[in-house]
């Protein structure tokens, strides 16, 4: 069985077709799918999604691309973290991507925020999903000067390079693998893939983007995890088996607030 470790099913253009993308996961054996919050304005959205469907299950927090809204204060995430169905903290980090004119010592609010879910992370127990994306130096020196490792999580869709993959399991993270990992023209991911020990790896979607080959350029939904695990299997001279077994175990014993035994 596979597992999507981060997918995005509240967003409006995967809600809508909801049922069909549940039967989906189960003809193609994908057990359980983390659902992760981007604001907290849709927070309600993705716990609702966690409520309804046991095989389901929640994050809490404000990813880094979202300025306007509620700043999420550390009562505030340990409040909402408090729900038995929220079972990670995030997505959070930093993306320095789109600057937009503004220097990397504007993006001070980036840093703050990401700091205050690593506080929060720490509190509760439960692990931080992190976004880094043309931040990666950034990103690792938070992590160490907010003791990240305390509370453990994932690199999630990781497209750095080994060095950074490095760091990051020096630190006890896991590194997560998208659909990207599929694309031809990924060879140095490729490469990390196939380095990345098999006892801290995940596999995910981050549906509804980046949908893996053969699929790439479509909507992206939980149970083509399934290709991204078959193309690293195949990447490393293994059964697929054998991979979605590590990964998902990975994936348990990470996120340790998730009933194993939990389906649709």
């Amino acid at each position: 069985m596979f597992v999507d470790s981060h997918c995005h099913l509240d967003f409006p253009d995967l809600a809508a077709r909801l049922p069909e993308l549940l039967e989906n996961m189960r003809a193609n054996q994908v057990s359980h799918a983390l659902c992760i919050s981007v604001t907290l304005e849709d927070f309600p959205r993705v716990l609702a999604l966690a409520e309804q469907h046991p095989h389901l299950y929640a994050t809490v927090g404000v990813h880094p691309d979202y300025e306007e809204g509620e700043e999420p204060t550390l009562e505030r995430l340990l409040a909402l973290s408090a729900h038995p169905r929220v079972v990670g903290t995030g997505e959070t980090g930093l993306d320095y991507y789109r600057l937009e004119g503004r220097s990397i010592a504007d993006m001070e609010w980036q840093r703050e925020r990401f700091r205050t879910h690593i506080r929060a992370a720490r509190q509760t127990g439960k692990p931080l999903i992190i976004h880094t994306r043309s931040s990666a130096e950034d990103t690792l020196r938070v992590m160490r000067e907010e003791s990240a490792g305390e509370a453990g999580g994932v690199m999630h869709c990781f497209t750095e390079n080994w060095e950074v993959a490095r760091q990051s399991l020096d630190e006890g993270f896991h590194i997560s693998f998208s659909g990207i990992v599929t694309f031809k023209n990924a060879v140095e991911l490729q490469e990390t893939a196939r380095k990345i020990p098999l006892d801290r790896m995940l596999i995910e979607t981050d549906s509804p983007y980046l949908a893996p080959v053969p699929y790439r350029g479509k909507t992206n939904q939980p149970a083509w995890v399934r290709h991204v695990g078959e193309f690293i299997a195949n990447l490393r001279g293994m059964p697929v088996e054998a991979l979605a077994e590590h990964t998902s175990d990975n994936f348990f014993r990470l996120f340790k607030h998730i009933d194993r035994k939990s389906h649709a």
